[in-house]
């Protein structure tokens, strides 16, 4: 392992999580009307009925697949009698799936975003870099995943996750990264530059939630009496 390699897997993992809670905290005190997706389906619905479930349910498929495959250690799949070729195949053909489905999302929001005058006016110049470092990530999981099926000693249960795991602990294993395939590498950069432009794009909604809609009394209509 280089320098440079082990300068990039201990420093830039914290250089990013500063910018986002730093950012999330900027974003929140001084720009709290921003904190919106500004959406644009007053200009066009029908495609964006389809594209945006589409997209949002298979990126939370995505990210789910992100936090358990991350997260949960060999050991934990091994004790339950889970084994690490089942666990590797299940994790290829549903993340696969997943990935390829918000990747088809992506491109049809893009497209329409493109296409349609109204909404290509209303796009500025942070969503277009967010759509392509999106795009980007998105691109190089699927790749991530089509390369895990040729059979390989090295997998990412032994390289990123110790790696990611490690952060958290202020212990990040940049050895076992540093064994990680280039494709494992890319993404994981990219991965890092998401999540340092999220603050400061229309992606901080995802933090958003209406919970008090759940709770709010019944709005009662009534007809105007003549």
């Amino acid at each position: 392992m280089t320098w440079a390699e082990s300068l990039l897997w201990v420093i830039t993992p914290y250089v990013t999580l500063v910018i986002l809670v730093g950012g999330l905290i900027w974003r929140y005190r001084y720009d709290k009307f921003g904190w919106t997706t500004r959406s644009s389906q007053l200009y066009e619905s029908p495609l964006l009925r389809v594209a945006s479930p589409l997209f949002h349910y298979s990126l939370l498929f995505v990210i789910v697949g992100h936090v358990t495959g991350l997260l949960i250690p060999v050991r934990w799949t091994d004790a339950i009698g889970v084994s690490n070729d089942a666990y590797h195949t299940n994790a290829l053909v549903w993340g696969g799936l997943a990935g390829l489905a918000t990747l088809v999302a992506l491109g049809l929001l893009i497209y329409r975003r493109r296409t349609n005058g109204p909404v290509f006016l209303a796009t500025t110049t942070n969503d277009k870099t967010m759509y392509v470092v999106l795009a980007a990530a998105i691109l190089a999981g699927v790749l991530t995943t089509i390369a895990g099926f040729v059979p390989s000693e090295v997998s990412y249960r032994t390289t990123v996750a110790p790696w990611f795991r490690g952060i958290f602990v202020l212990r990040p294993d940049a050895e076992a990264m540093s064994h990680a395939s280039s494709l494992y590498k890319v993404h994981t950069l990219i991965g890092m530059a998401l999540f340092v432009l999220f603050p400061f794009s229309r992606l901080v909604h995802a933090l958003s939630a209406p919970l008090g809609y759940l709770f709010r009394p019944y709005i009662v209509y009534r007809s105007r009496s003549r």
